[in-house]
């Protein structure tokens, strides 16, 4: 069979991008810019989408080409269809914007392989920009080949273990590492961390460990490690470093060796604590200079860095 013939003409929402009266950002920055992409409107084999055999399913439709090509198509945003028939598609027009976790969903069943062409519709105001989609698209289109190393740094409540999340969401298997130990007498801790298992996809595996460097060694997926600054500080209460942390610096330079050998597709968290306040303690400076060495040798062995302030990211060269 021929490879599949795919234009698209729009990739917006039914109301455009930006909508007609939306005050948002997104929508005010396209205008700005004198920007519009149309609602989505495709060709499959030269056919318009909707005078090619389909099925409708939850959230869109499976569709038949006139050569036989098999395609997924969100009808809406926000609709997430299903397949349903296993087997892998030759594309899939999906709302990216609203719900990359679902084109990973896709990925871990088969019905995409690396194959497949996967292509962002029912875009809007979602996302902040074209540049940012396709940023993300980037990443979703082609999930990176092992090994890759991507370390994310930010500031408390700056959106760093969102972003990490958001760069795994279209991978098929995702093992996230929680490195914290769990407070069951701190009710704030357990709502942190009832939020961040709520975002998570639920065919994500989930290891609560502070062995990351054994996982490091011997992982060949992707692991999302969250974060290096609570491992940091299990380290110190397993050791009982807090009077003496240089008891510390043997386990550091196991983890940084793991991760310059690692054959997994690895993001990790870290906190950025150049920009905070000087801790009043000796200890307390001893730790935040362990964790701001910890990651620049981690940065030194990543192929990716990035900052995240107020939610947006900075790529560091």
């Amino acid at each position: 069979m021929d490879g599949l013939e795919l234009r698209l003409l729009g990739i917006a929402g039914p109301a455009g991008w930006p909508e007609p009266g939306c005050r948002c950002a997104s929508c005010t920055r396209m205008r700005a810019a004198h920007r519009r992409f149309e609602p989505t409107r495709v060709l499959l084999d030269g056919v318009p989408l909707d005078q090619c055999r389909r099925e409708e399913i939850p959230g869109g439709f499976e569709i038949r080409t006139p050569r036989g090509h098999r395609v997924l198509f969100a009808s809406r945003p926000g609709a997430r269809p299903r397949p349903p028939a296993p087997g892998p598609y030759d594309a899939v027009l999906l709302d990216l914007a609203g719900d990359p976790a679902h084109l990973g969903w896709l990925r871990h069943i088969g019905a995409v392989t690396s194959a497949t062409r996967v292509e962002a519709v029912q875009v809007d105001h979602r996302i902040a920009s074209p540049a940012e989609l396709e940023r993300r698209l980037e990443r979703w289109r082609r999930p990176f080949t092992a090994p890759w190393r991507t370390l994310i740094l930010g500031g408390a409540r700056s959106g760093k273990s969102e972003e990490a999340e958001k760069r795994v969401l279209a991978d098929a298997d995702v093992t996230y590492v929680a490195t914290g130990v769990m407070h069951p007498d701190d009710p704030d801790w357990r709502a942190r961390i009832a939020a961040h298992r709520a975002r998570r996809p639920g065919w994500w595996e989930t290891t609560e460990t502070i062995d990351v460097a054994g996982l490091l060694r011997t992982a060949s997926g992707t692991l999302l490690i969250d974060g290096m600054g609570t491992w940091l500080t299990a380290m110190f209460d397993a050791l009982g470093a807090w009077e003496y942390p240089r008891a510390v610096q043997p386990r550091v330079d196991e983890l940084v060796t793991a991760w310059r050998s690692t054959e997994a597709h690895v993001v990790a968290v870290s906190d950025e604590v150049g920009l905070s306040v000087v801790p009043e303690t000796p200890v307390g400076r001893a730790f935040r200079d362990l964790l701001g060495r910890l990651n620049q040798r981690l940065a030194a062995e990543s192929e990716e860095t990035a900052l995240v302030v107020a939610g947006r990211v900075l790529d560091l060269p």
